[in-house]
């Protein structure tokens, strides 16, 4: 079956602030528990953690979803990147709504810490490597989240982020995952079509990602190992857990949302550096092709690239013993021909909803905890990634009980070794 083109899921919020004074609109909360009730007229800080675009768009998705909001804090590693973010804020629609003096910016390895005691509402959007440990100073702190995906880059770093979200769960706190397309209206229909037996039992599944490559930024005199890892931070395994797990992740949501939230019990993967041969491209590979197999004997054909000059493929089809879907185009064609489509009545920005989500769960005192699909999803990345740079096959209770841990033994500003670019057959599962 042909595959259909579409766009990324991250493109609309990388080209921050192209879009301006969208409707807000209603969002689906999925998993409610009580929490702590923030009146209705009571207004409530953002901070911001992470500057760059994807963190600035998500702090301005926020603004837009509850109007008793104001940004009140922003810290980045960065001072440029806190400086650049400020400013696309200041003179735009939401300039009224800026209210970060200089002494709420914060710059540095521990600016997060900063920002999150300053804060209500906290947007955590900095390179996934630091998710866990921000993530578990919030919630520590009672403070709401939105967490940008993936959640961790190694095993170590999952299982303290599902210690964090059982924390949240106990403290009523909202905790909402930017793993965008749960909240998006058109997959809600049709995968809830599929849960219905759209297409009668499930046979198999193929799911894409293949785009162009990505920005790189040259590096200064001035800069340290340190620095350019940081600032090309997709290029390094312990920063970015390699594009599998920062973007692909996606897909492998939606996989797992079809499949009913039940991980997977092996993958088979394979992948390389076809394109990205430059020292510059740090540790990552530009490809995977991954097998993952359920208990029931479904499985699922996953393929992402970043590849410059390549055809592009967004798609995800889901074959059935009645029929097939496609996720992307929310459609469901019977074996017999005929078509479902589903019919959107009004906006369906995704990236939107989930913040309107996440303050109504706020302001009516209803917790959502998107924690379990997102760490599960955020493993499948890492377990197709472990089995792609080993050449072995792993299974999901080998990935949980893995002790990889690829942070570094000191953030500091530096010298910062890296391991080395792994092969397959050398290199050793941990």
């Amino acid at each position: 079956m042909a595959s259909k083109t579409v766009q990324g899921a991250d493109s609309t919020r990388r080209e921050f602030f192209k879009t301006t004074g969208a409707t807000v609109v209603g969002a689906t909360v999925l998993g409610a528990t009580q929490v702590a009730r923030a009146a209705s007229t009571d207004v409530l800080k953002v901070g911001l953690i992470g500057c760059g675009g994807r963190g600035s768009g998500a702090a301005r998705e926020a603004l837009m979803a509850d109007e008793n909001t104001v940004l009140f804090a922003m810290g980045d590693a960065f001072a440029d990147h806190l400086d650049t973010s400020y400013s696309k804020f200041k003179g735009s629609d939401l300039d009224a709504r800026l209210k970060v003096d200089d002494a709420h910016k914060f710059v540095g390895f521990d600016a997060y810490q900063k920002v999150i005691d300053s804060c209500d509402v906290i947007v955590l959007a900095t390179p996934p490597a630091f998710r866990p440990e921000h993530l578990k100073y919030a919630v520590e702190q009672g403070k709401h989240i939105f967490c940008e995906k993936p959640i961790a880059v190694d095993p170590v770093g999952v299982r303290s982020v599902m210690e964090t979200c059982e924390l949240a769960k106990k403290k009523n706190l909202s905790l909402v995952s930017g793993l965008c397309y749960r909240y998006q209206f058109a997959k809600q229909a049709v995968i809830g079509k599929i849960h219905q037996g759209g297409v009668g039992d499930i046979i198999s599944m193929q799911t894409t990602y293949n785009t162009g490559s990505l920005w790189y930024r040259e590096p200064t005199k001035d800069w340290t190992e340190m620095d350019v890892q940081m600032r090309n931070w997709l290029y390094f395994d312990w920063l970015s857990g390699d594009h599998i797990n920062e973007q692909h992740i996606h897909s492998l949501d939606k996989i797992l949302w079809v499949m009913g939230d039940v991980a997977p019990k092996k993958v088979t993967s394979s992948g390389g550096r076809s394109q990205r041969t430059d020292e510059k491209f740090g540790n990552v590979y530009d490809h995977f092709n991954s097998v993952y197999e359920w208990d029931n004997g479904v499985r699922c054909f996953s393929s992402c690239r970043q590849w410059e000059s390549t055809s592009t493929d967004v798609s995800d089809w889901i074959n059935g013993t009645e029929g097939v879907a496609e996720l992307q185009s929310a459609t469901v064609t019977s074996r017999g021909g005929d078509t479902w489509k589903h019919k959107q009545d009004g906006p369906d920005n995704m990236y939107l909803n989930e913040h309107v989500a996440l303050f109504d769960s706020i302001r009516n005192g209803k917790a959502i905890n998107n924690g379990d699909y997102m760490c599960k999803s955020t493993m499948m990345a890492i377990m197709a990634r472990m089995s792609a740079y080993t050449g072995k096959t792993v299974t999901w209770k080998q990935a949980m009980e893995s002790e990889l841990d690829l942070t570094p033994k000191k953030l500091a500003w530096g010298d910062n070794a890296v391991n080395p670019i792994a092969r397959p057959g050398e290199t050793k599962f941990i």
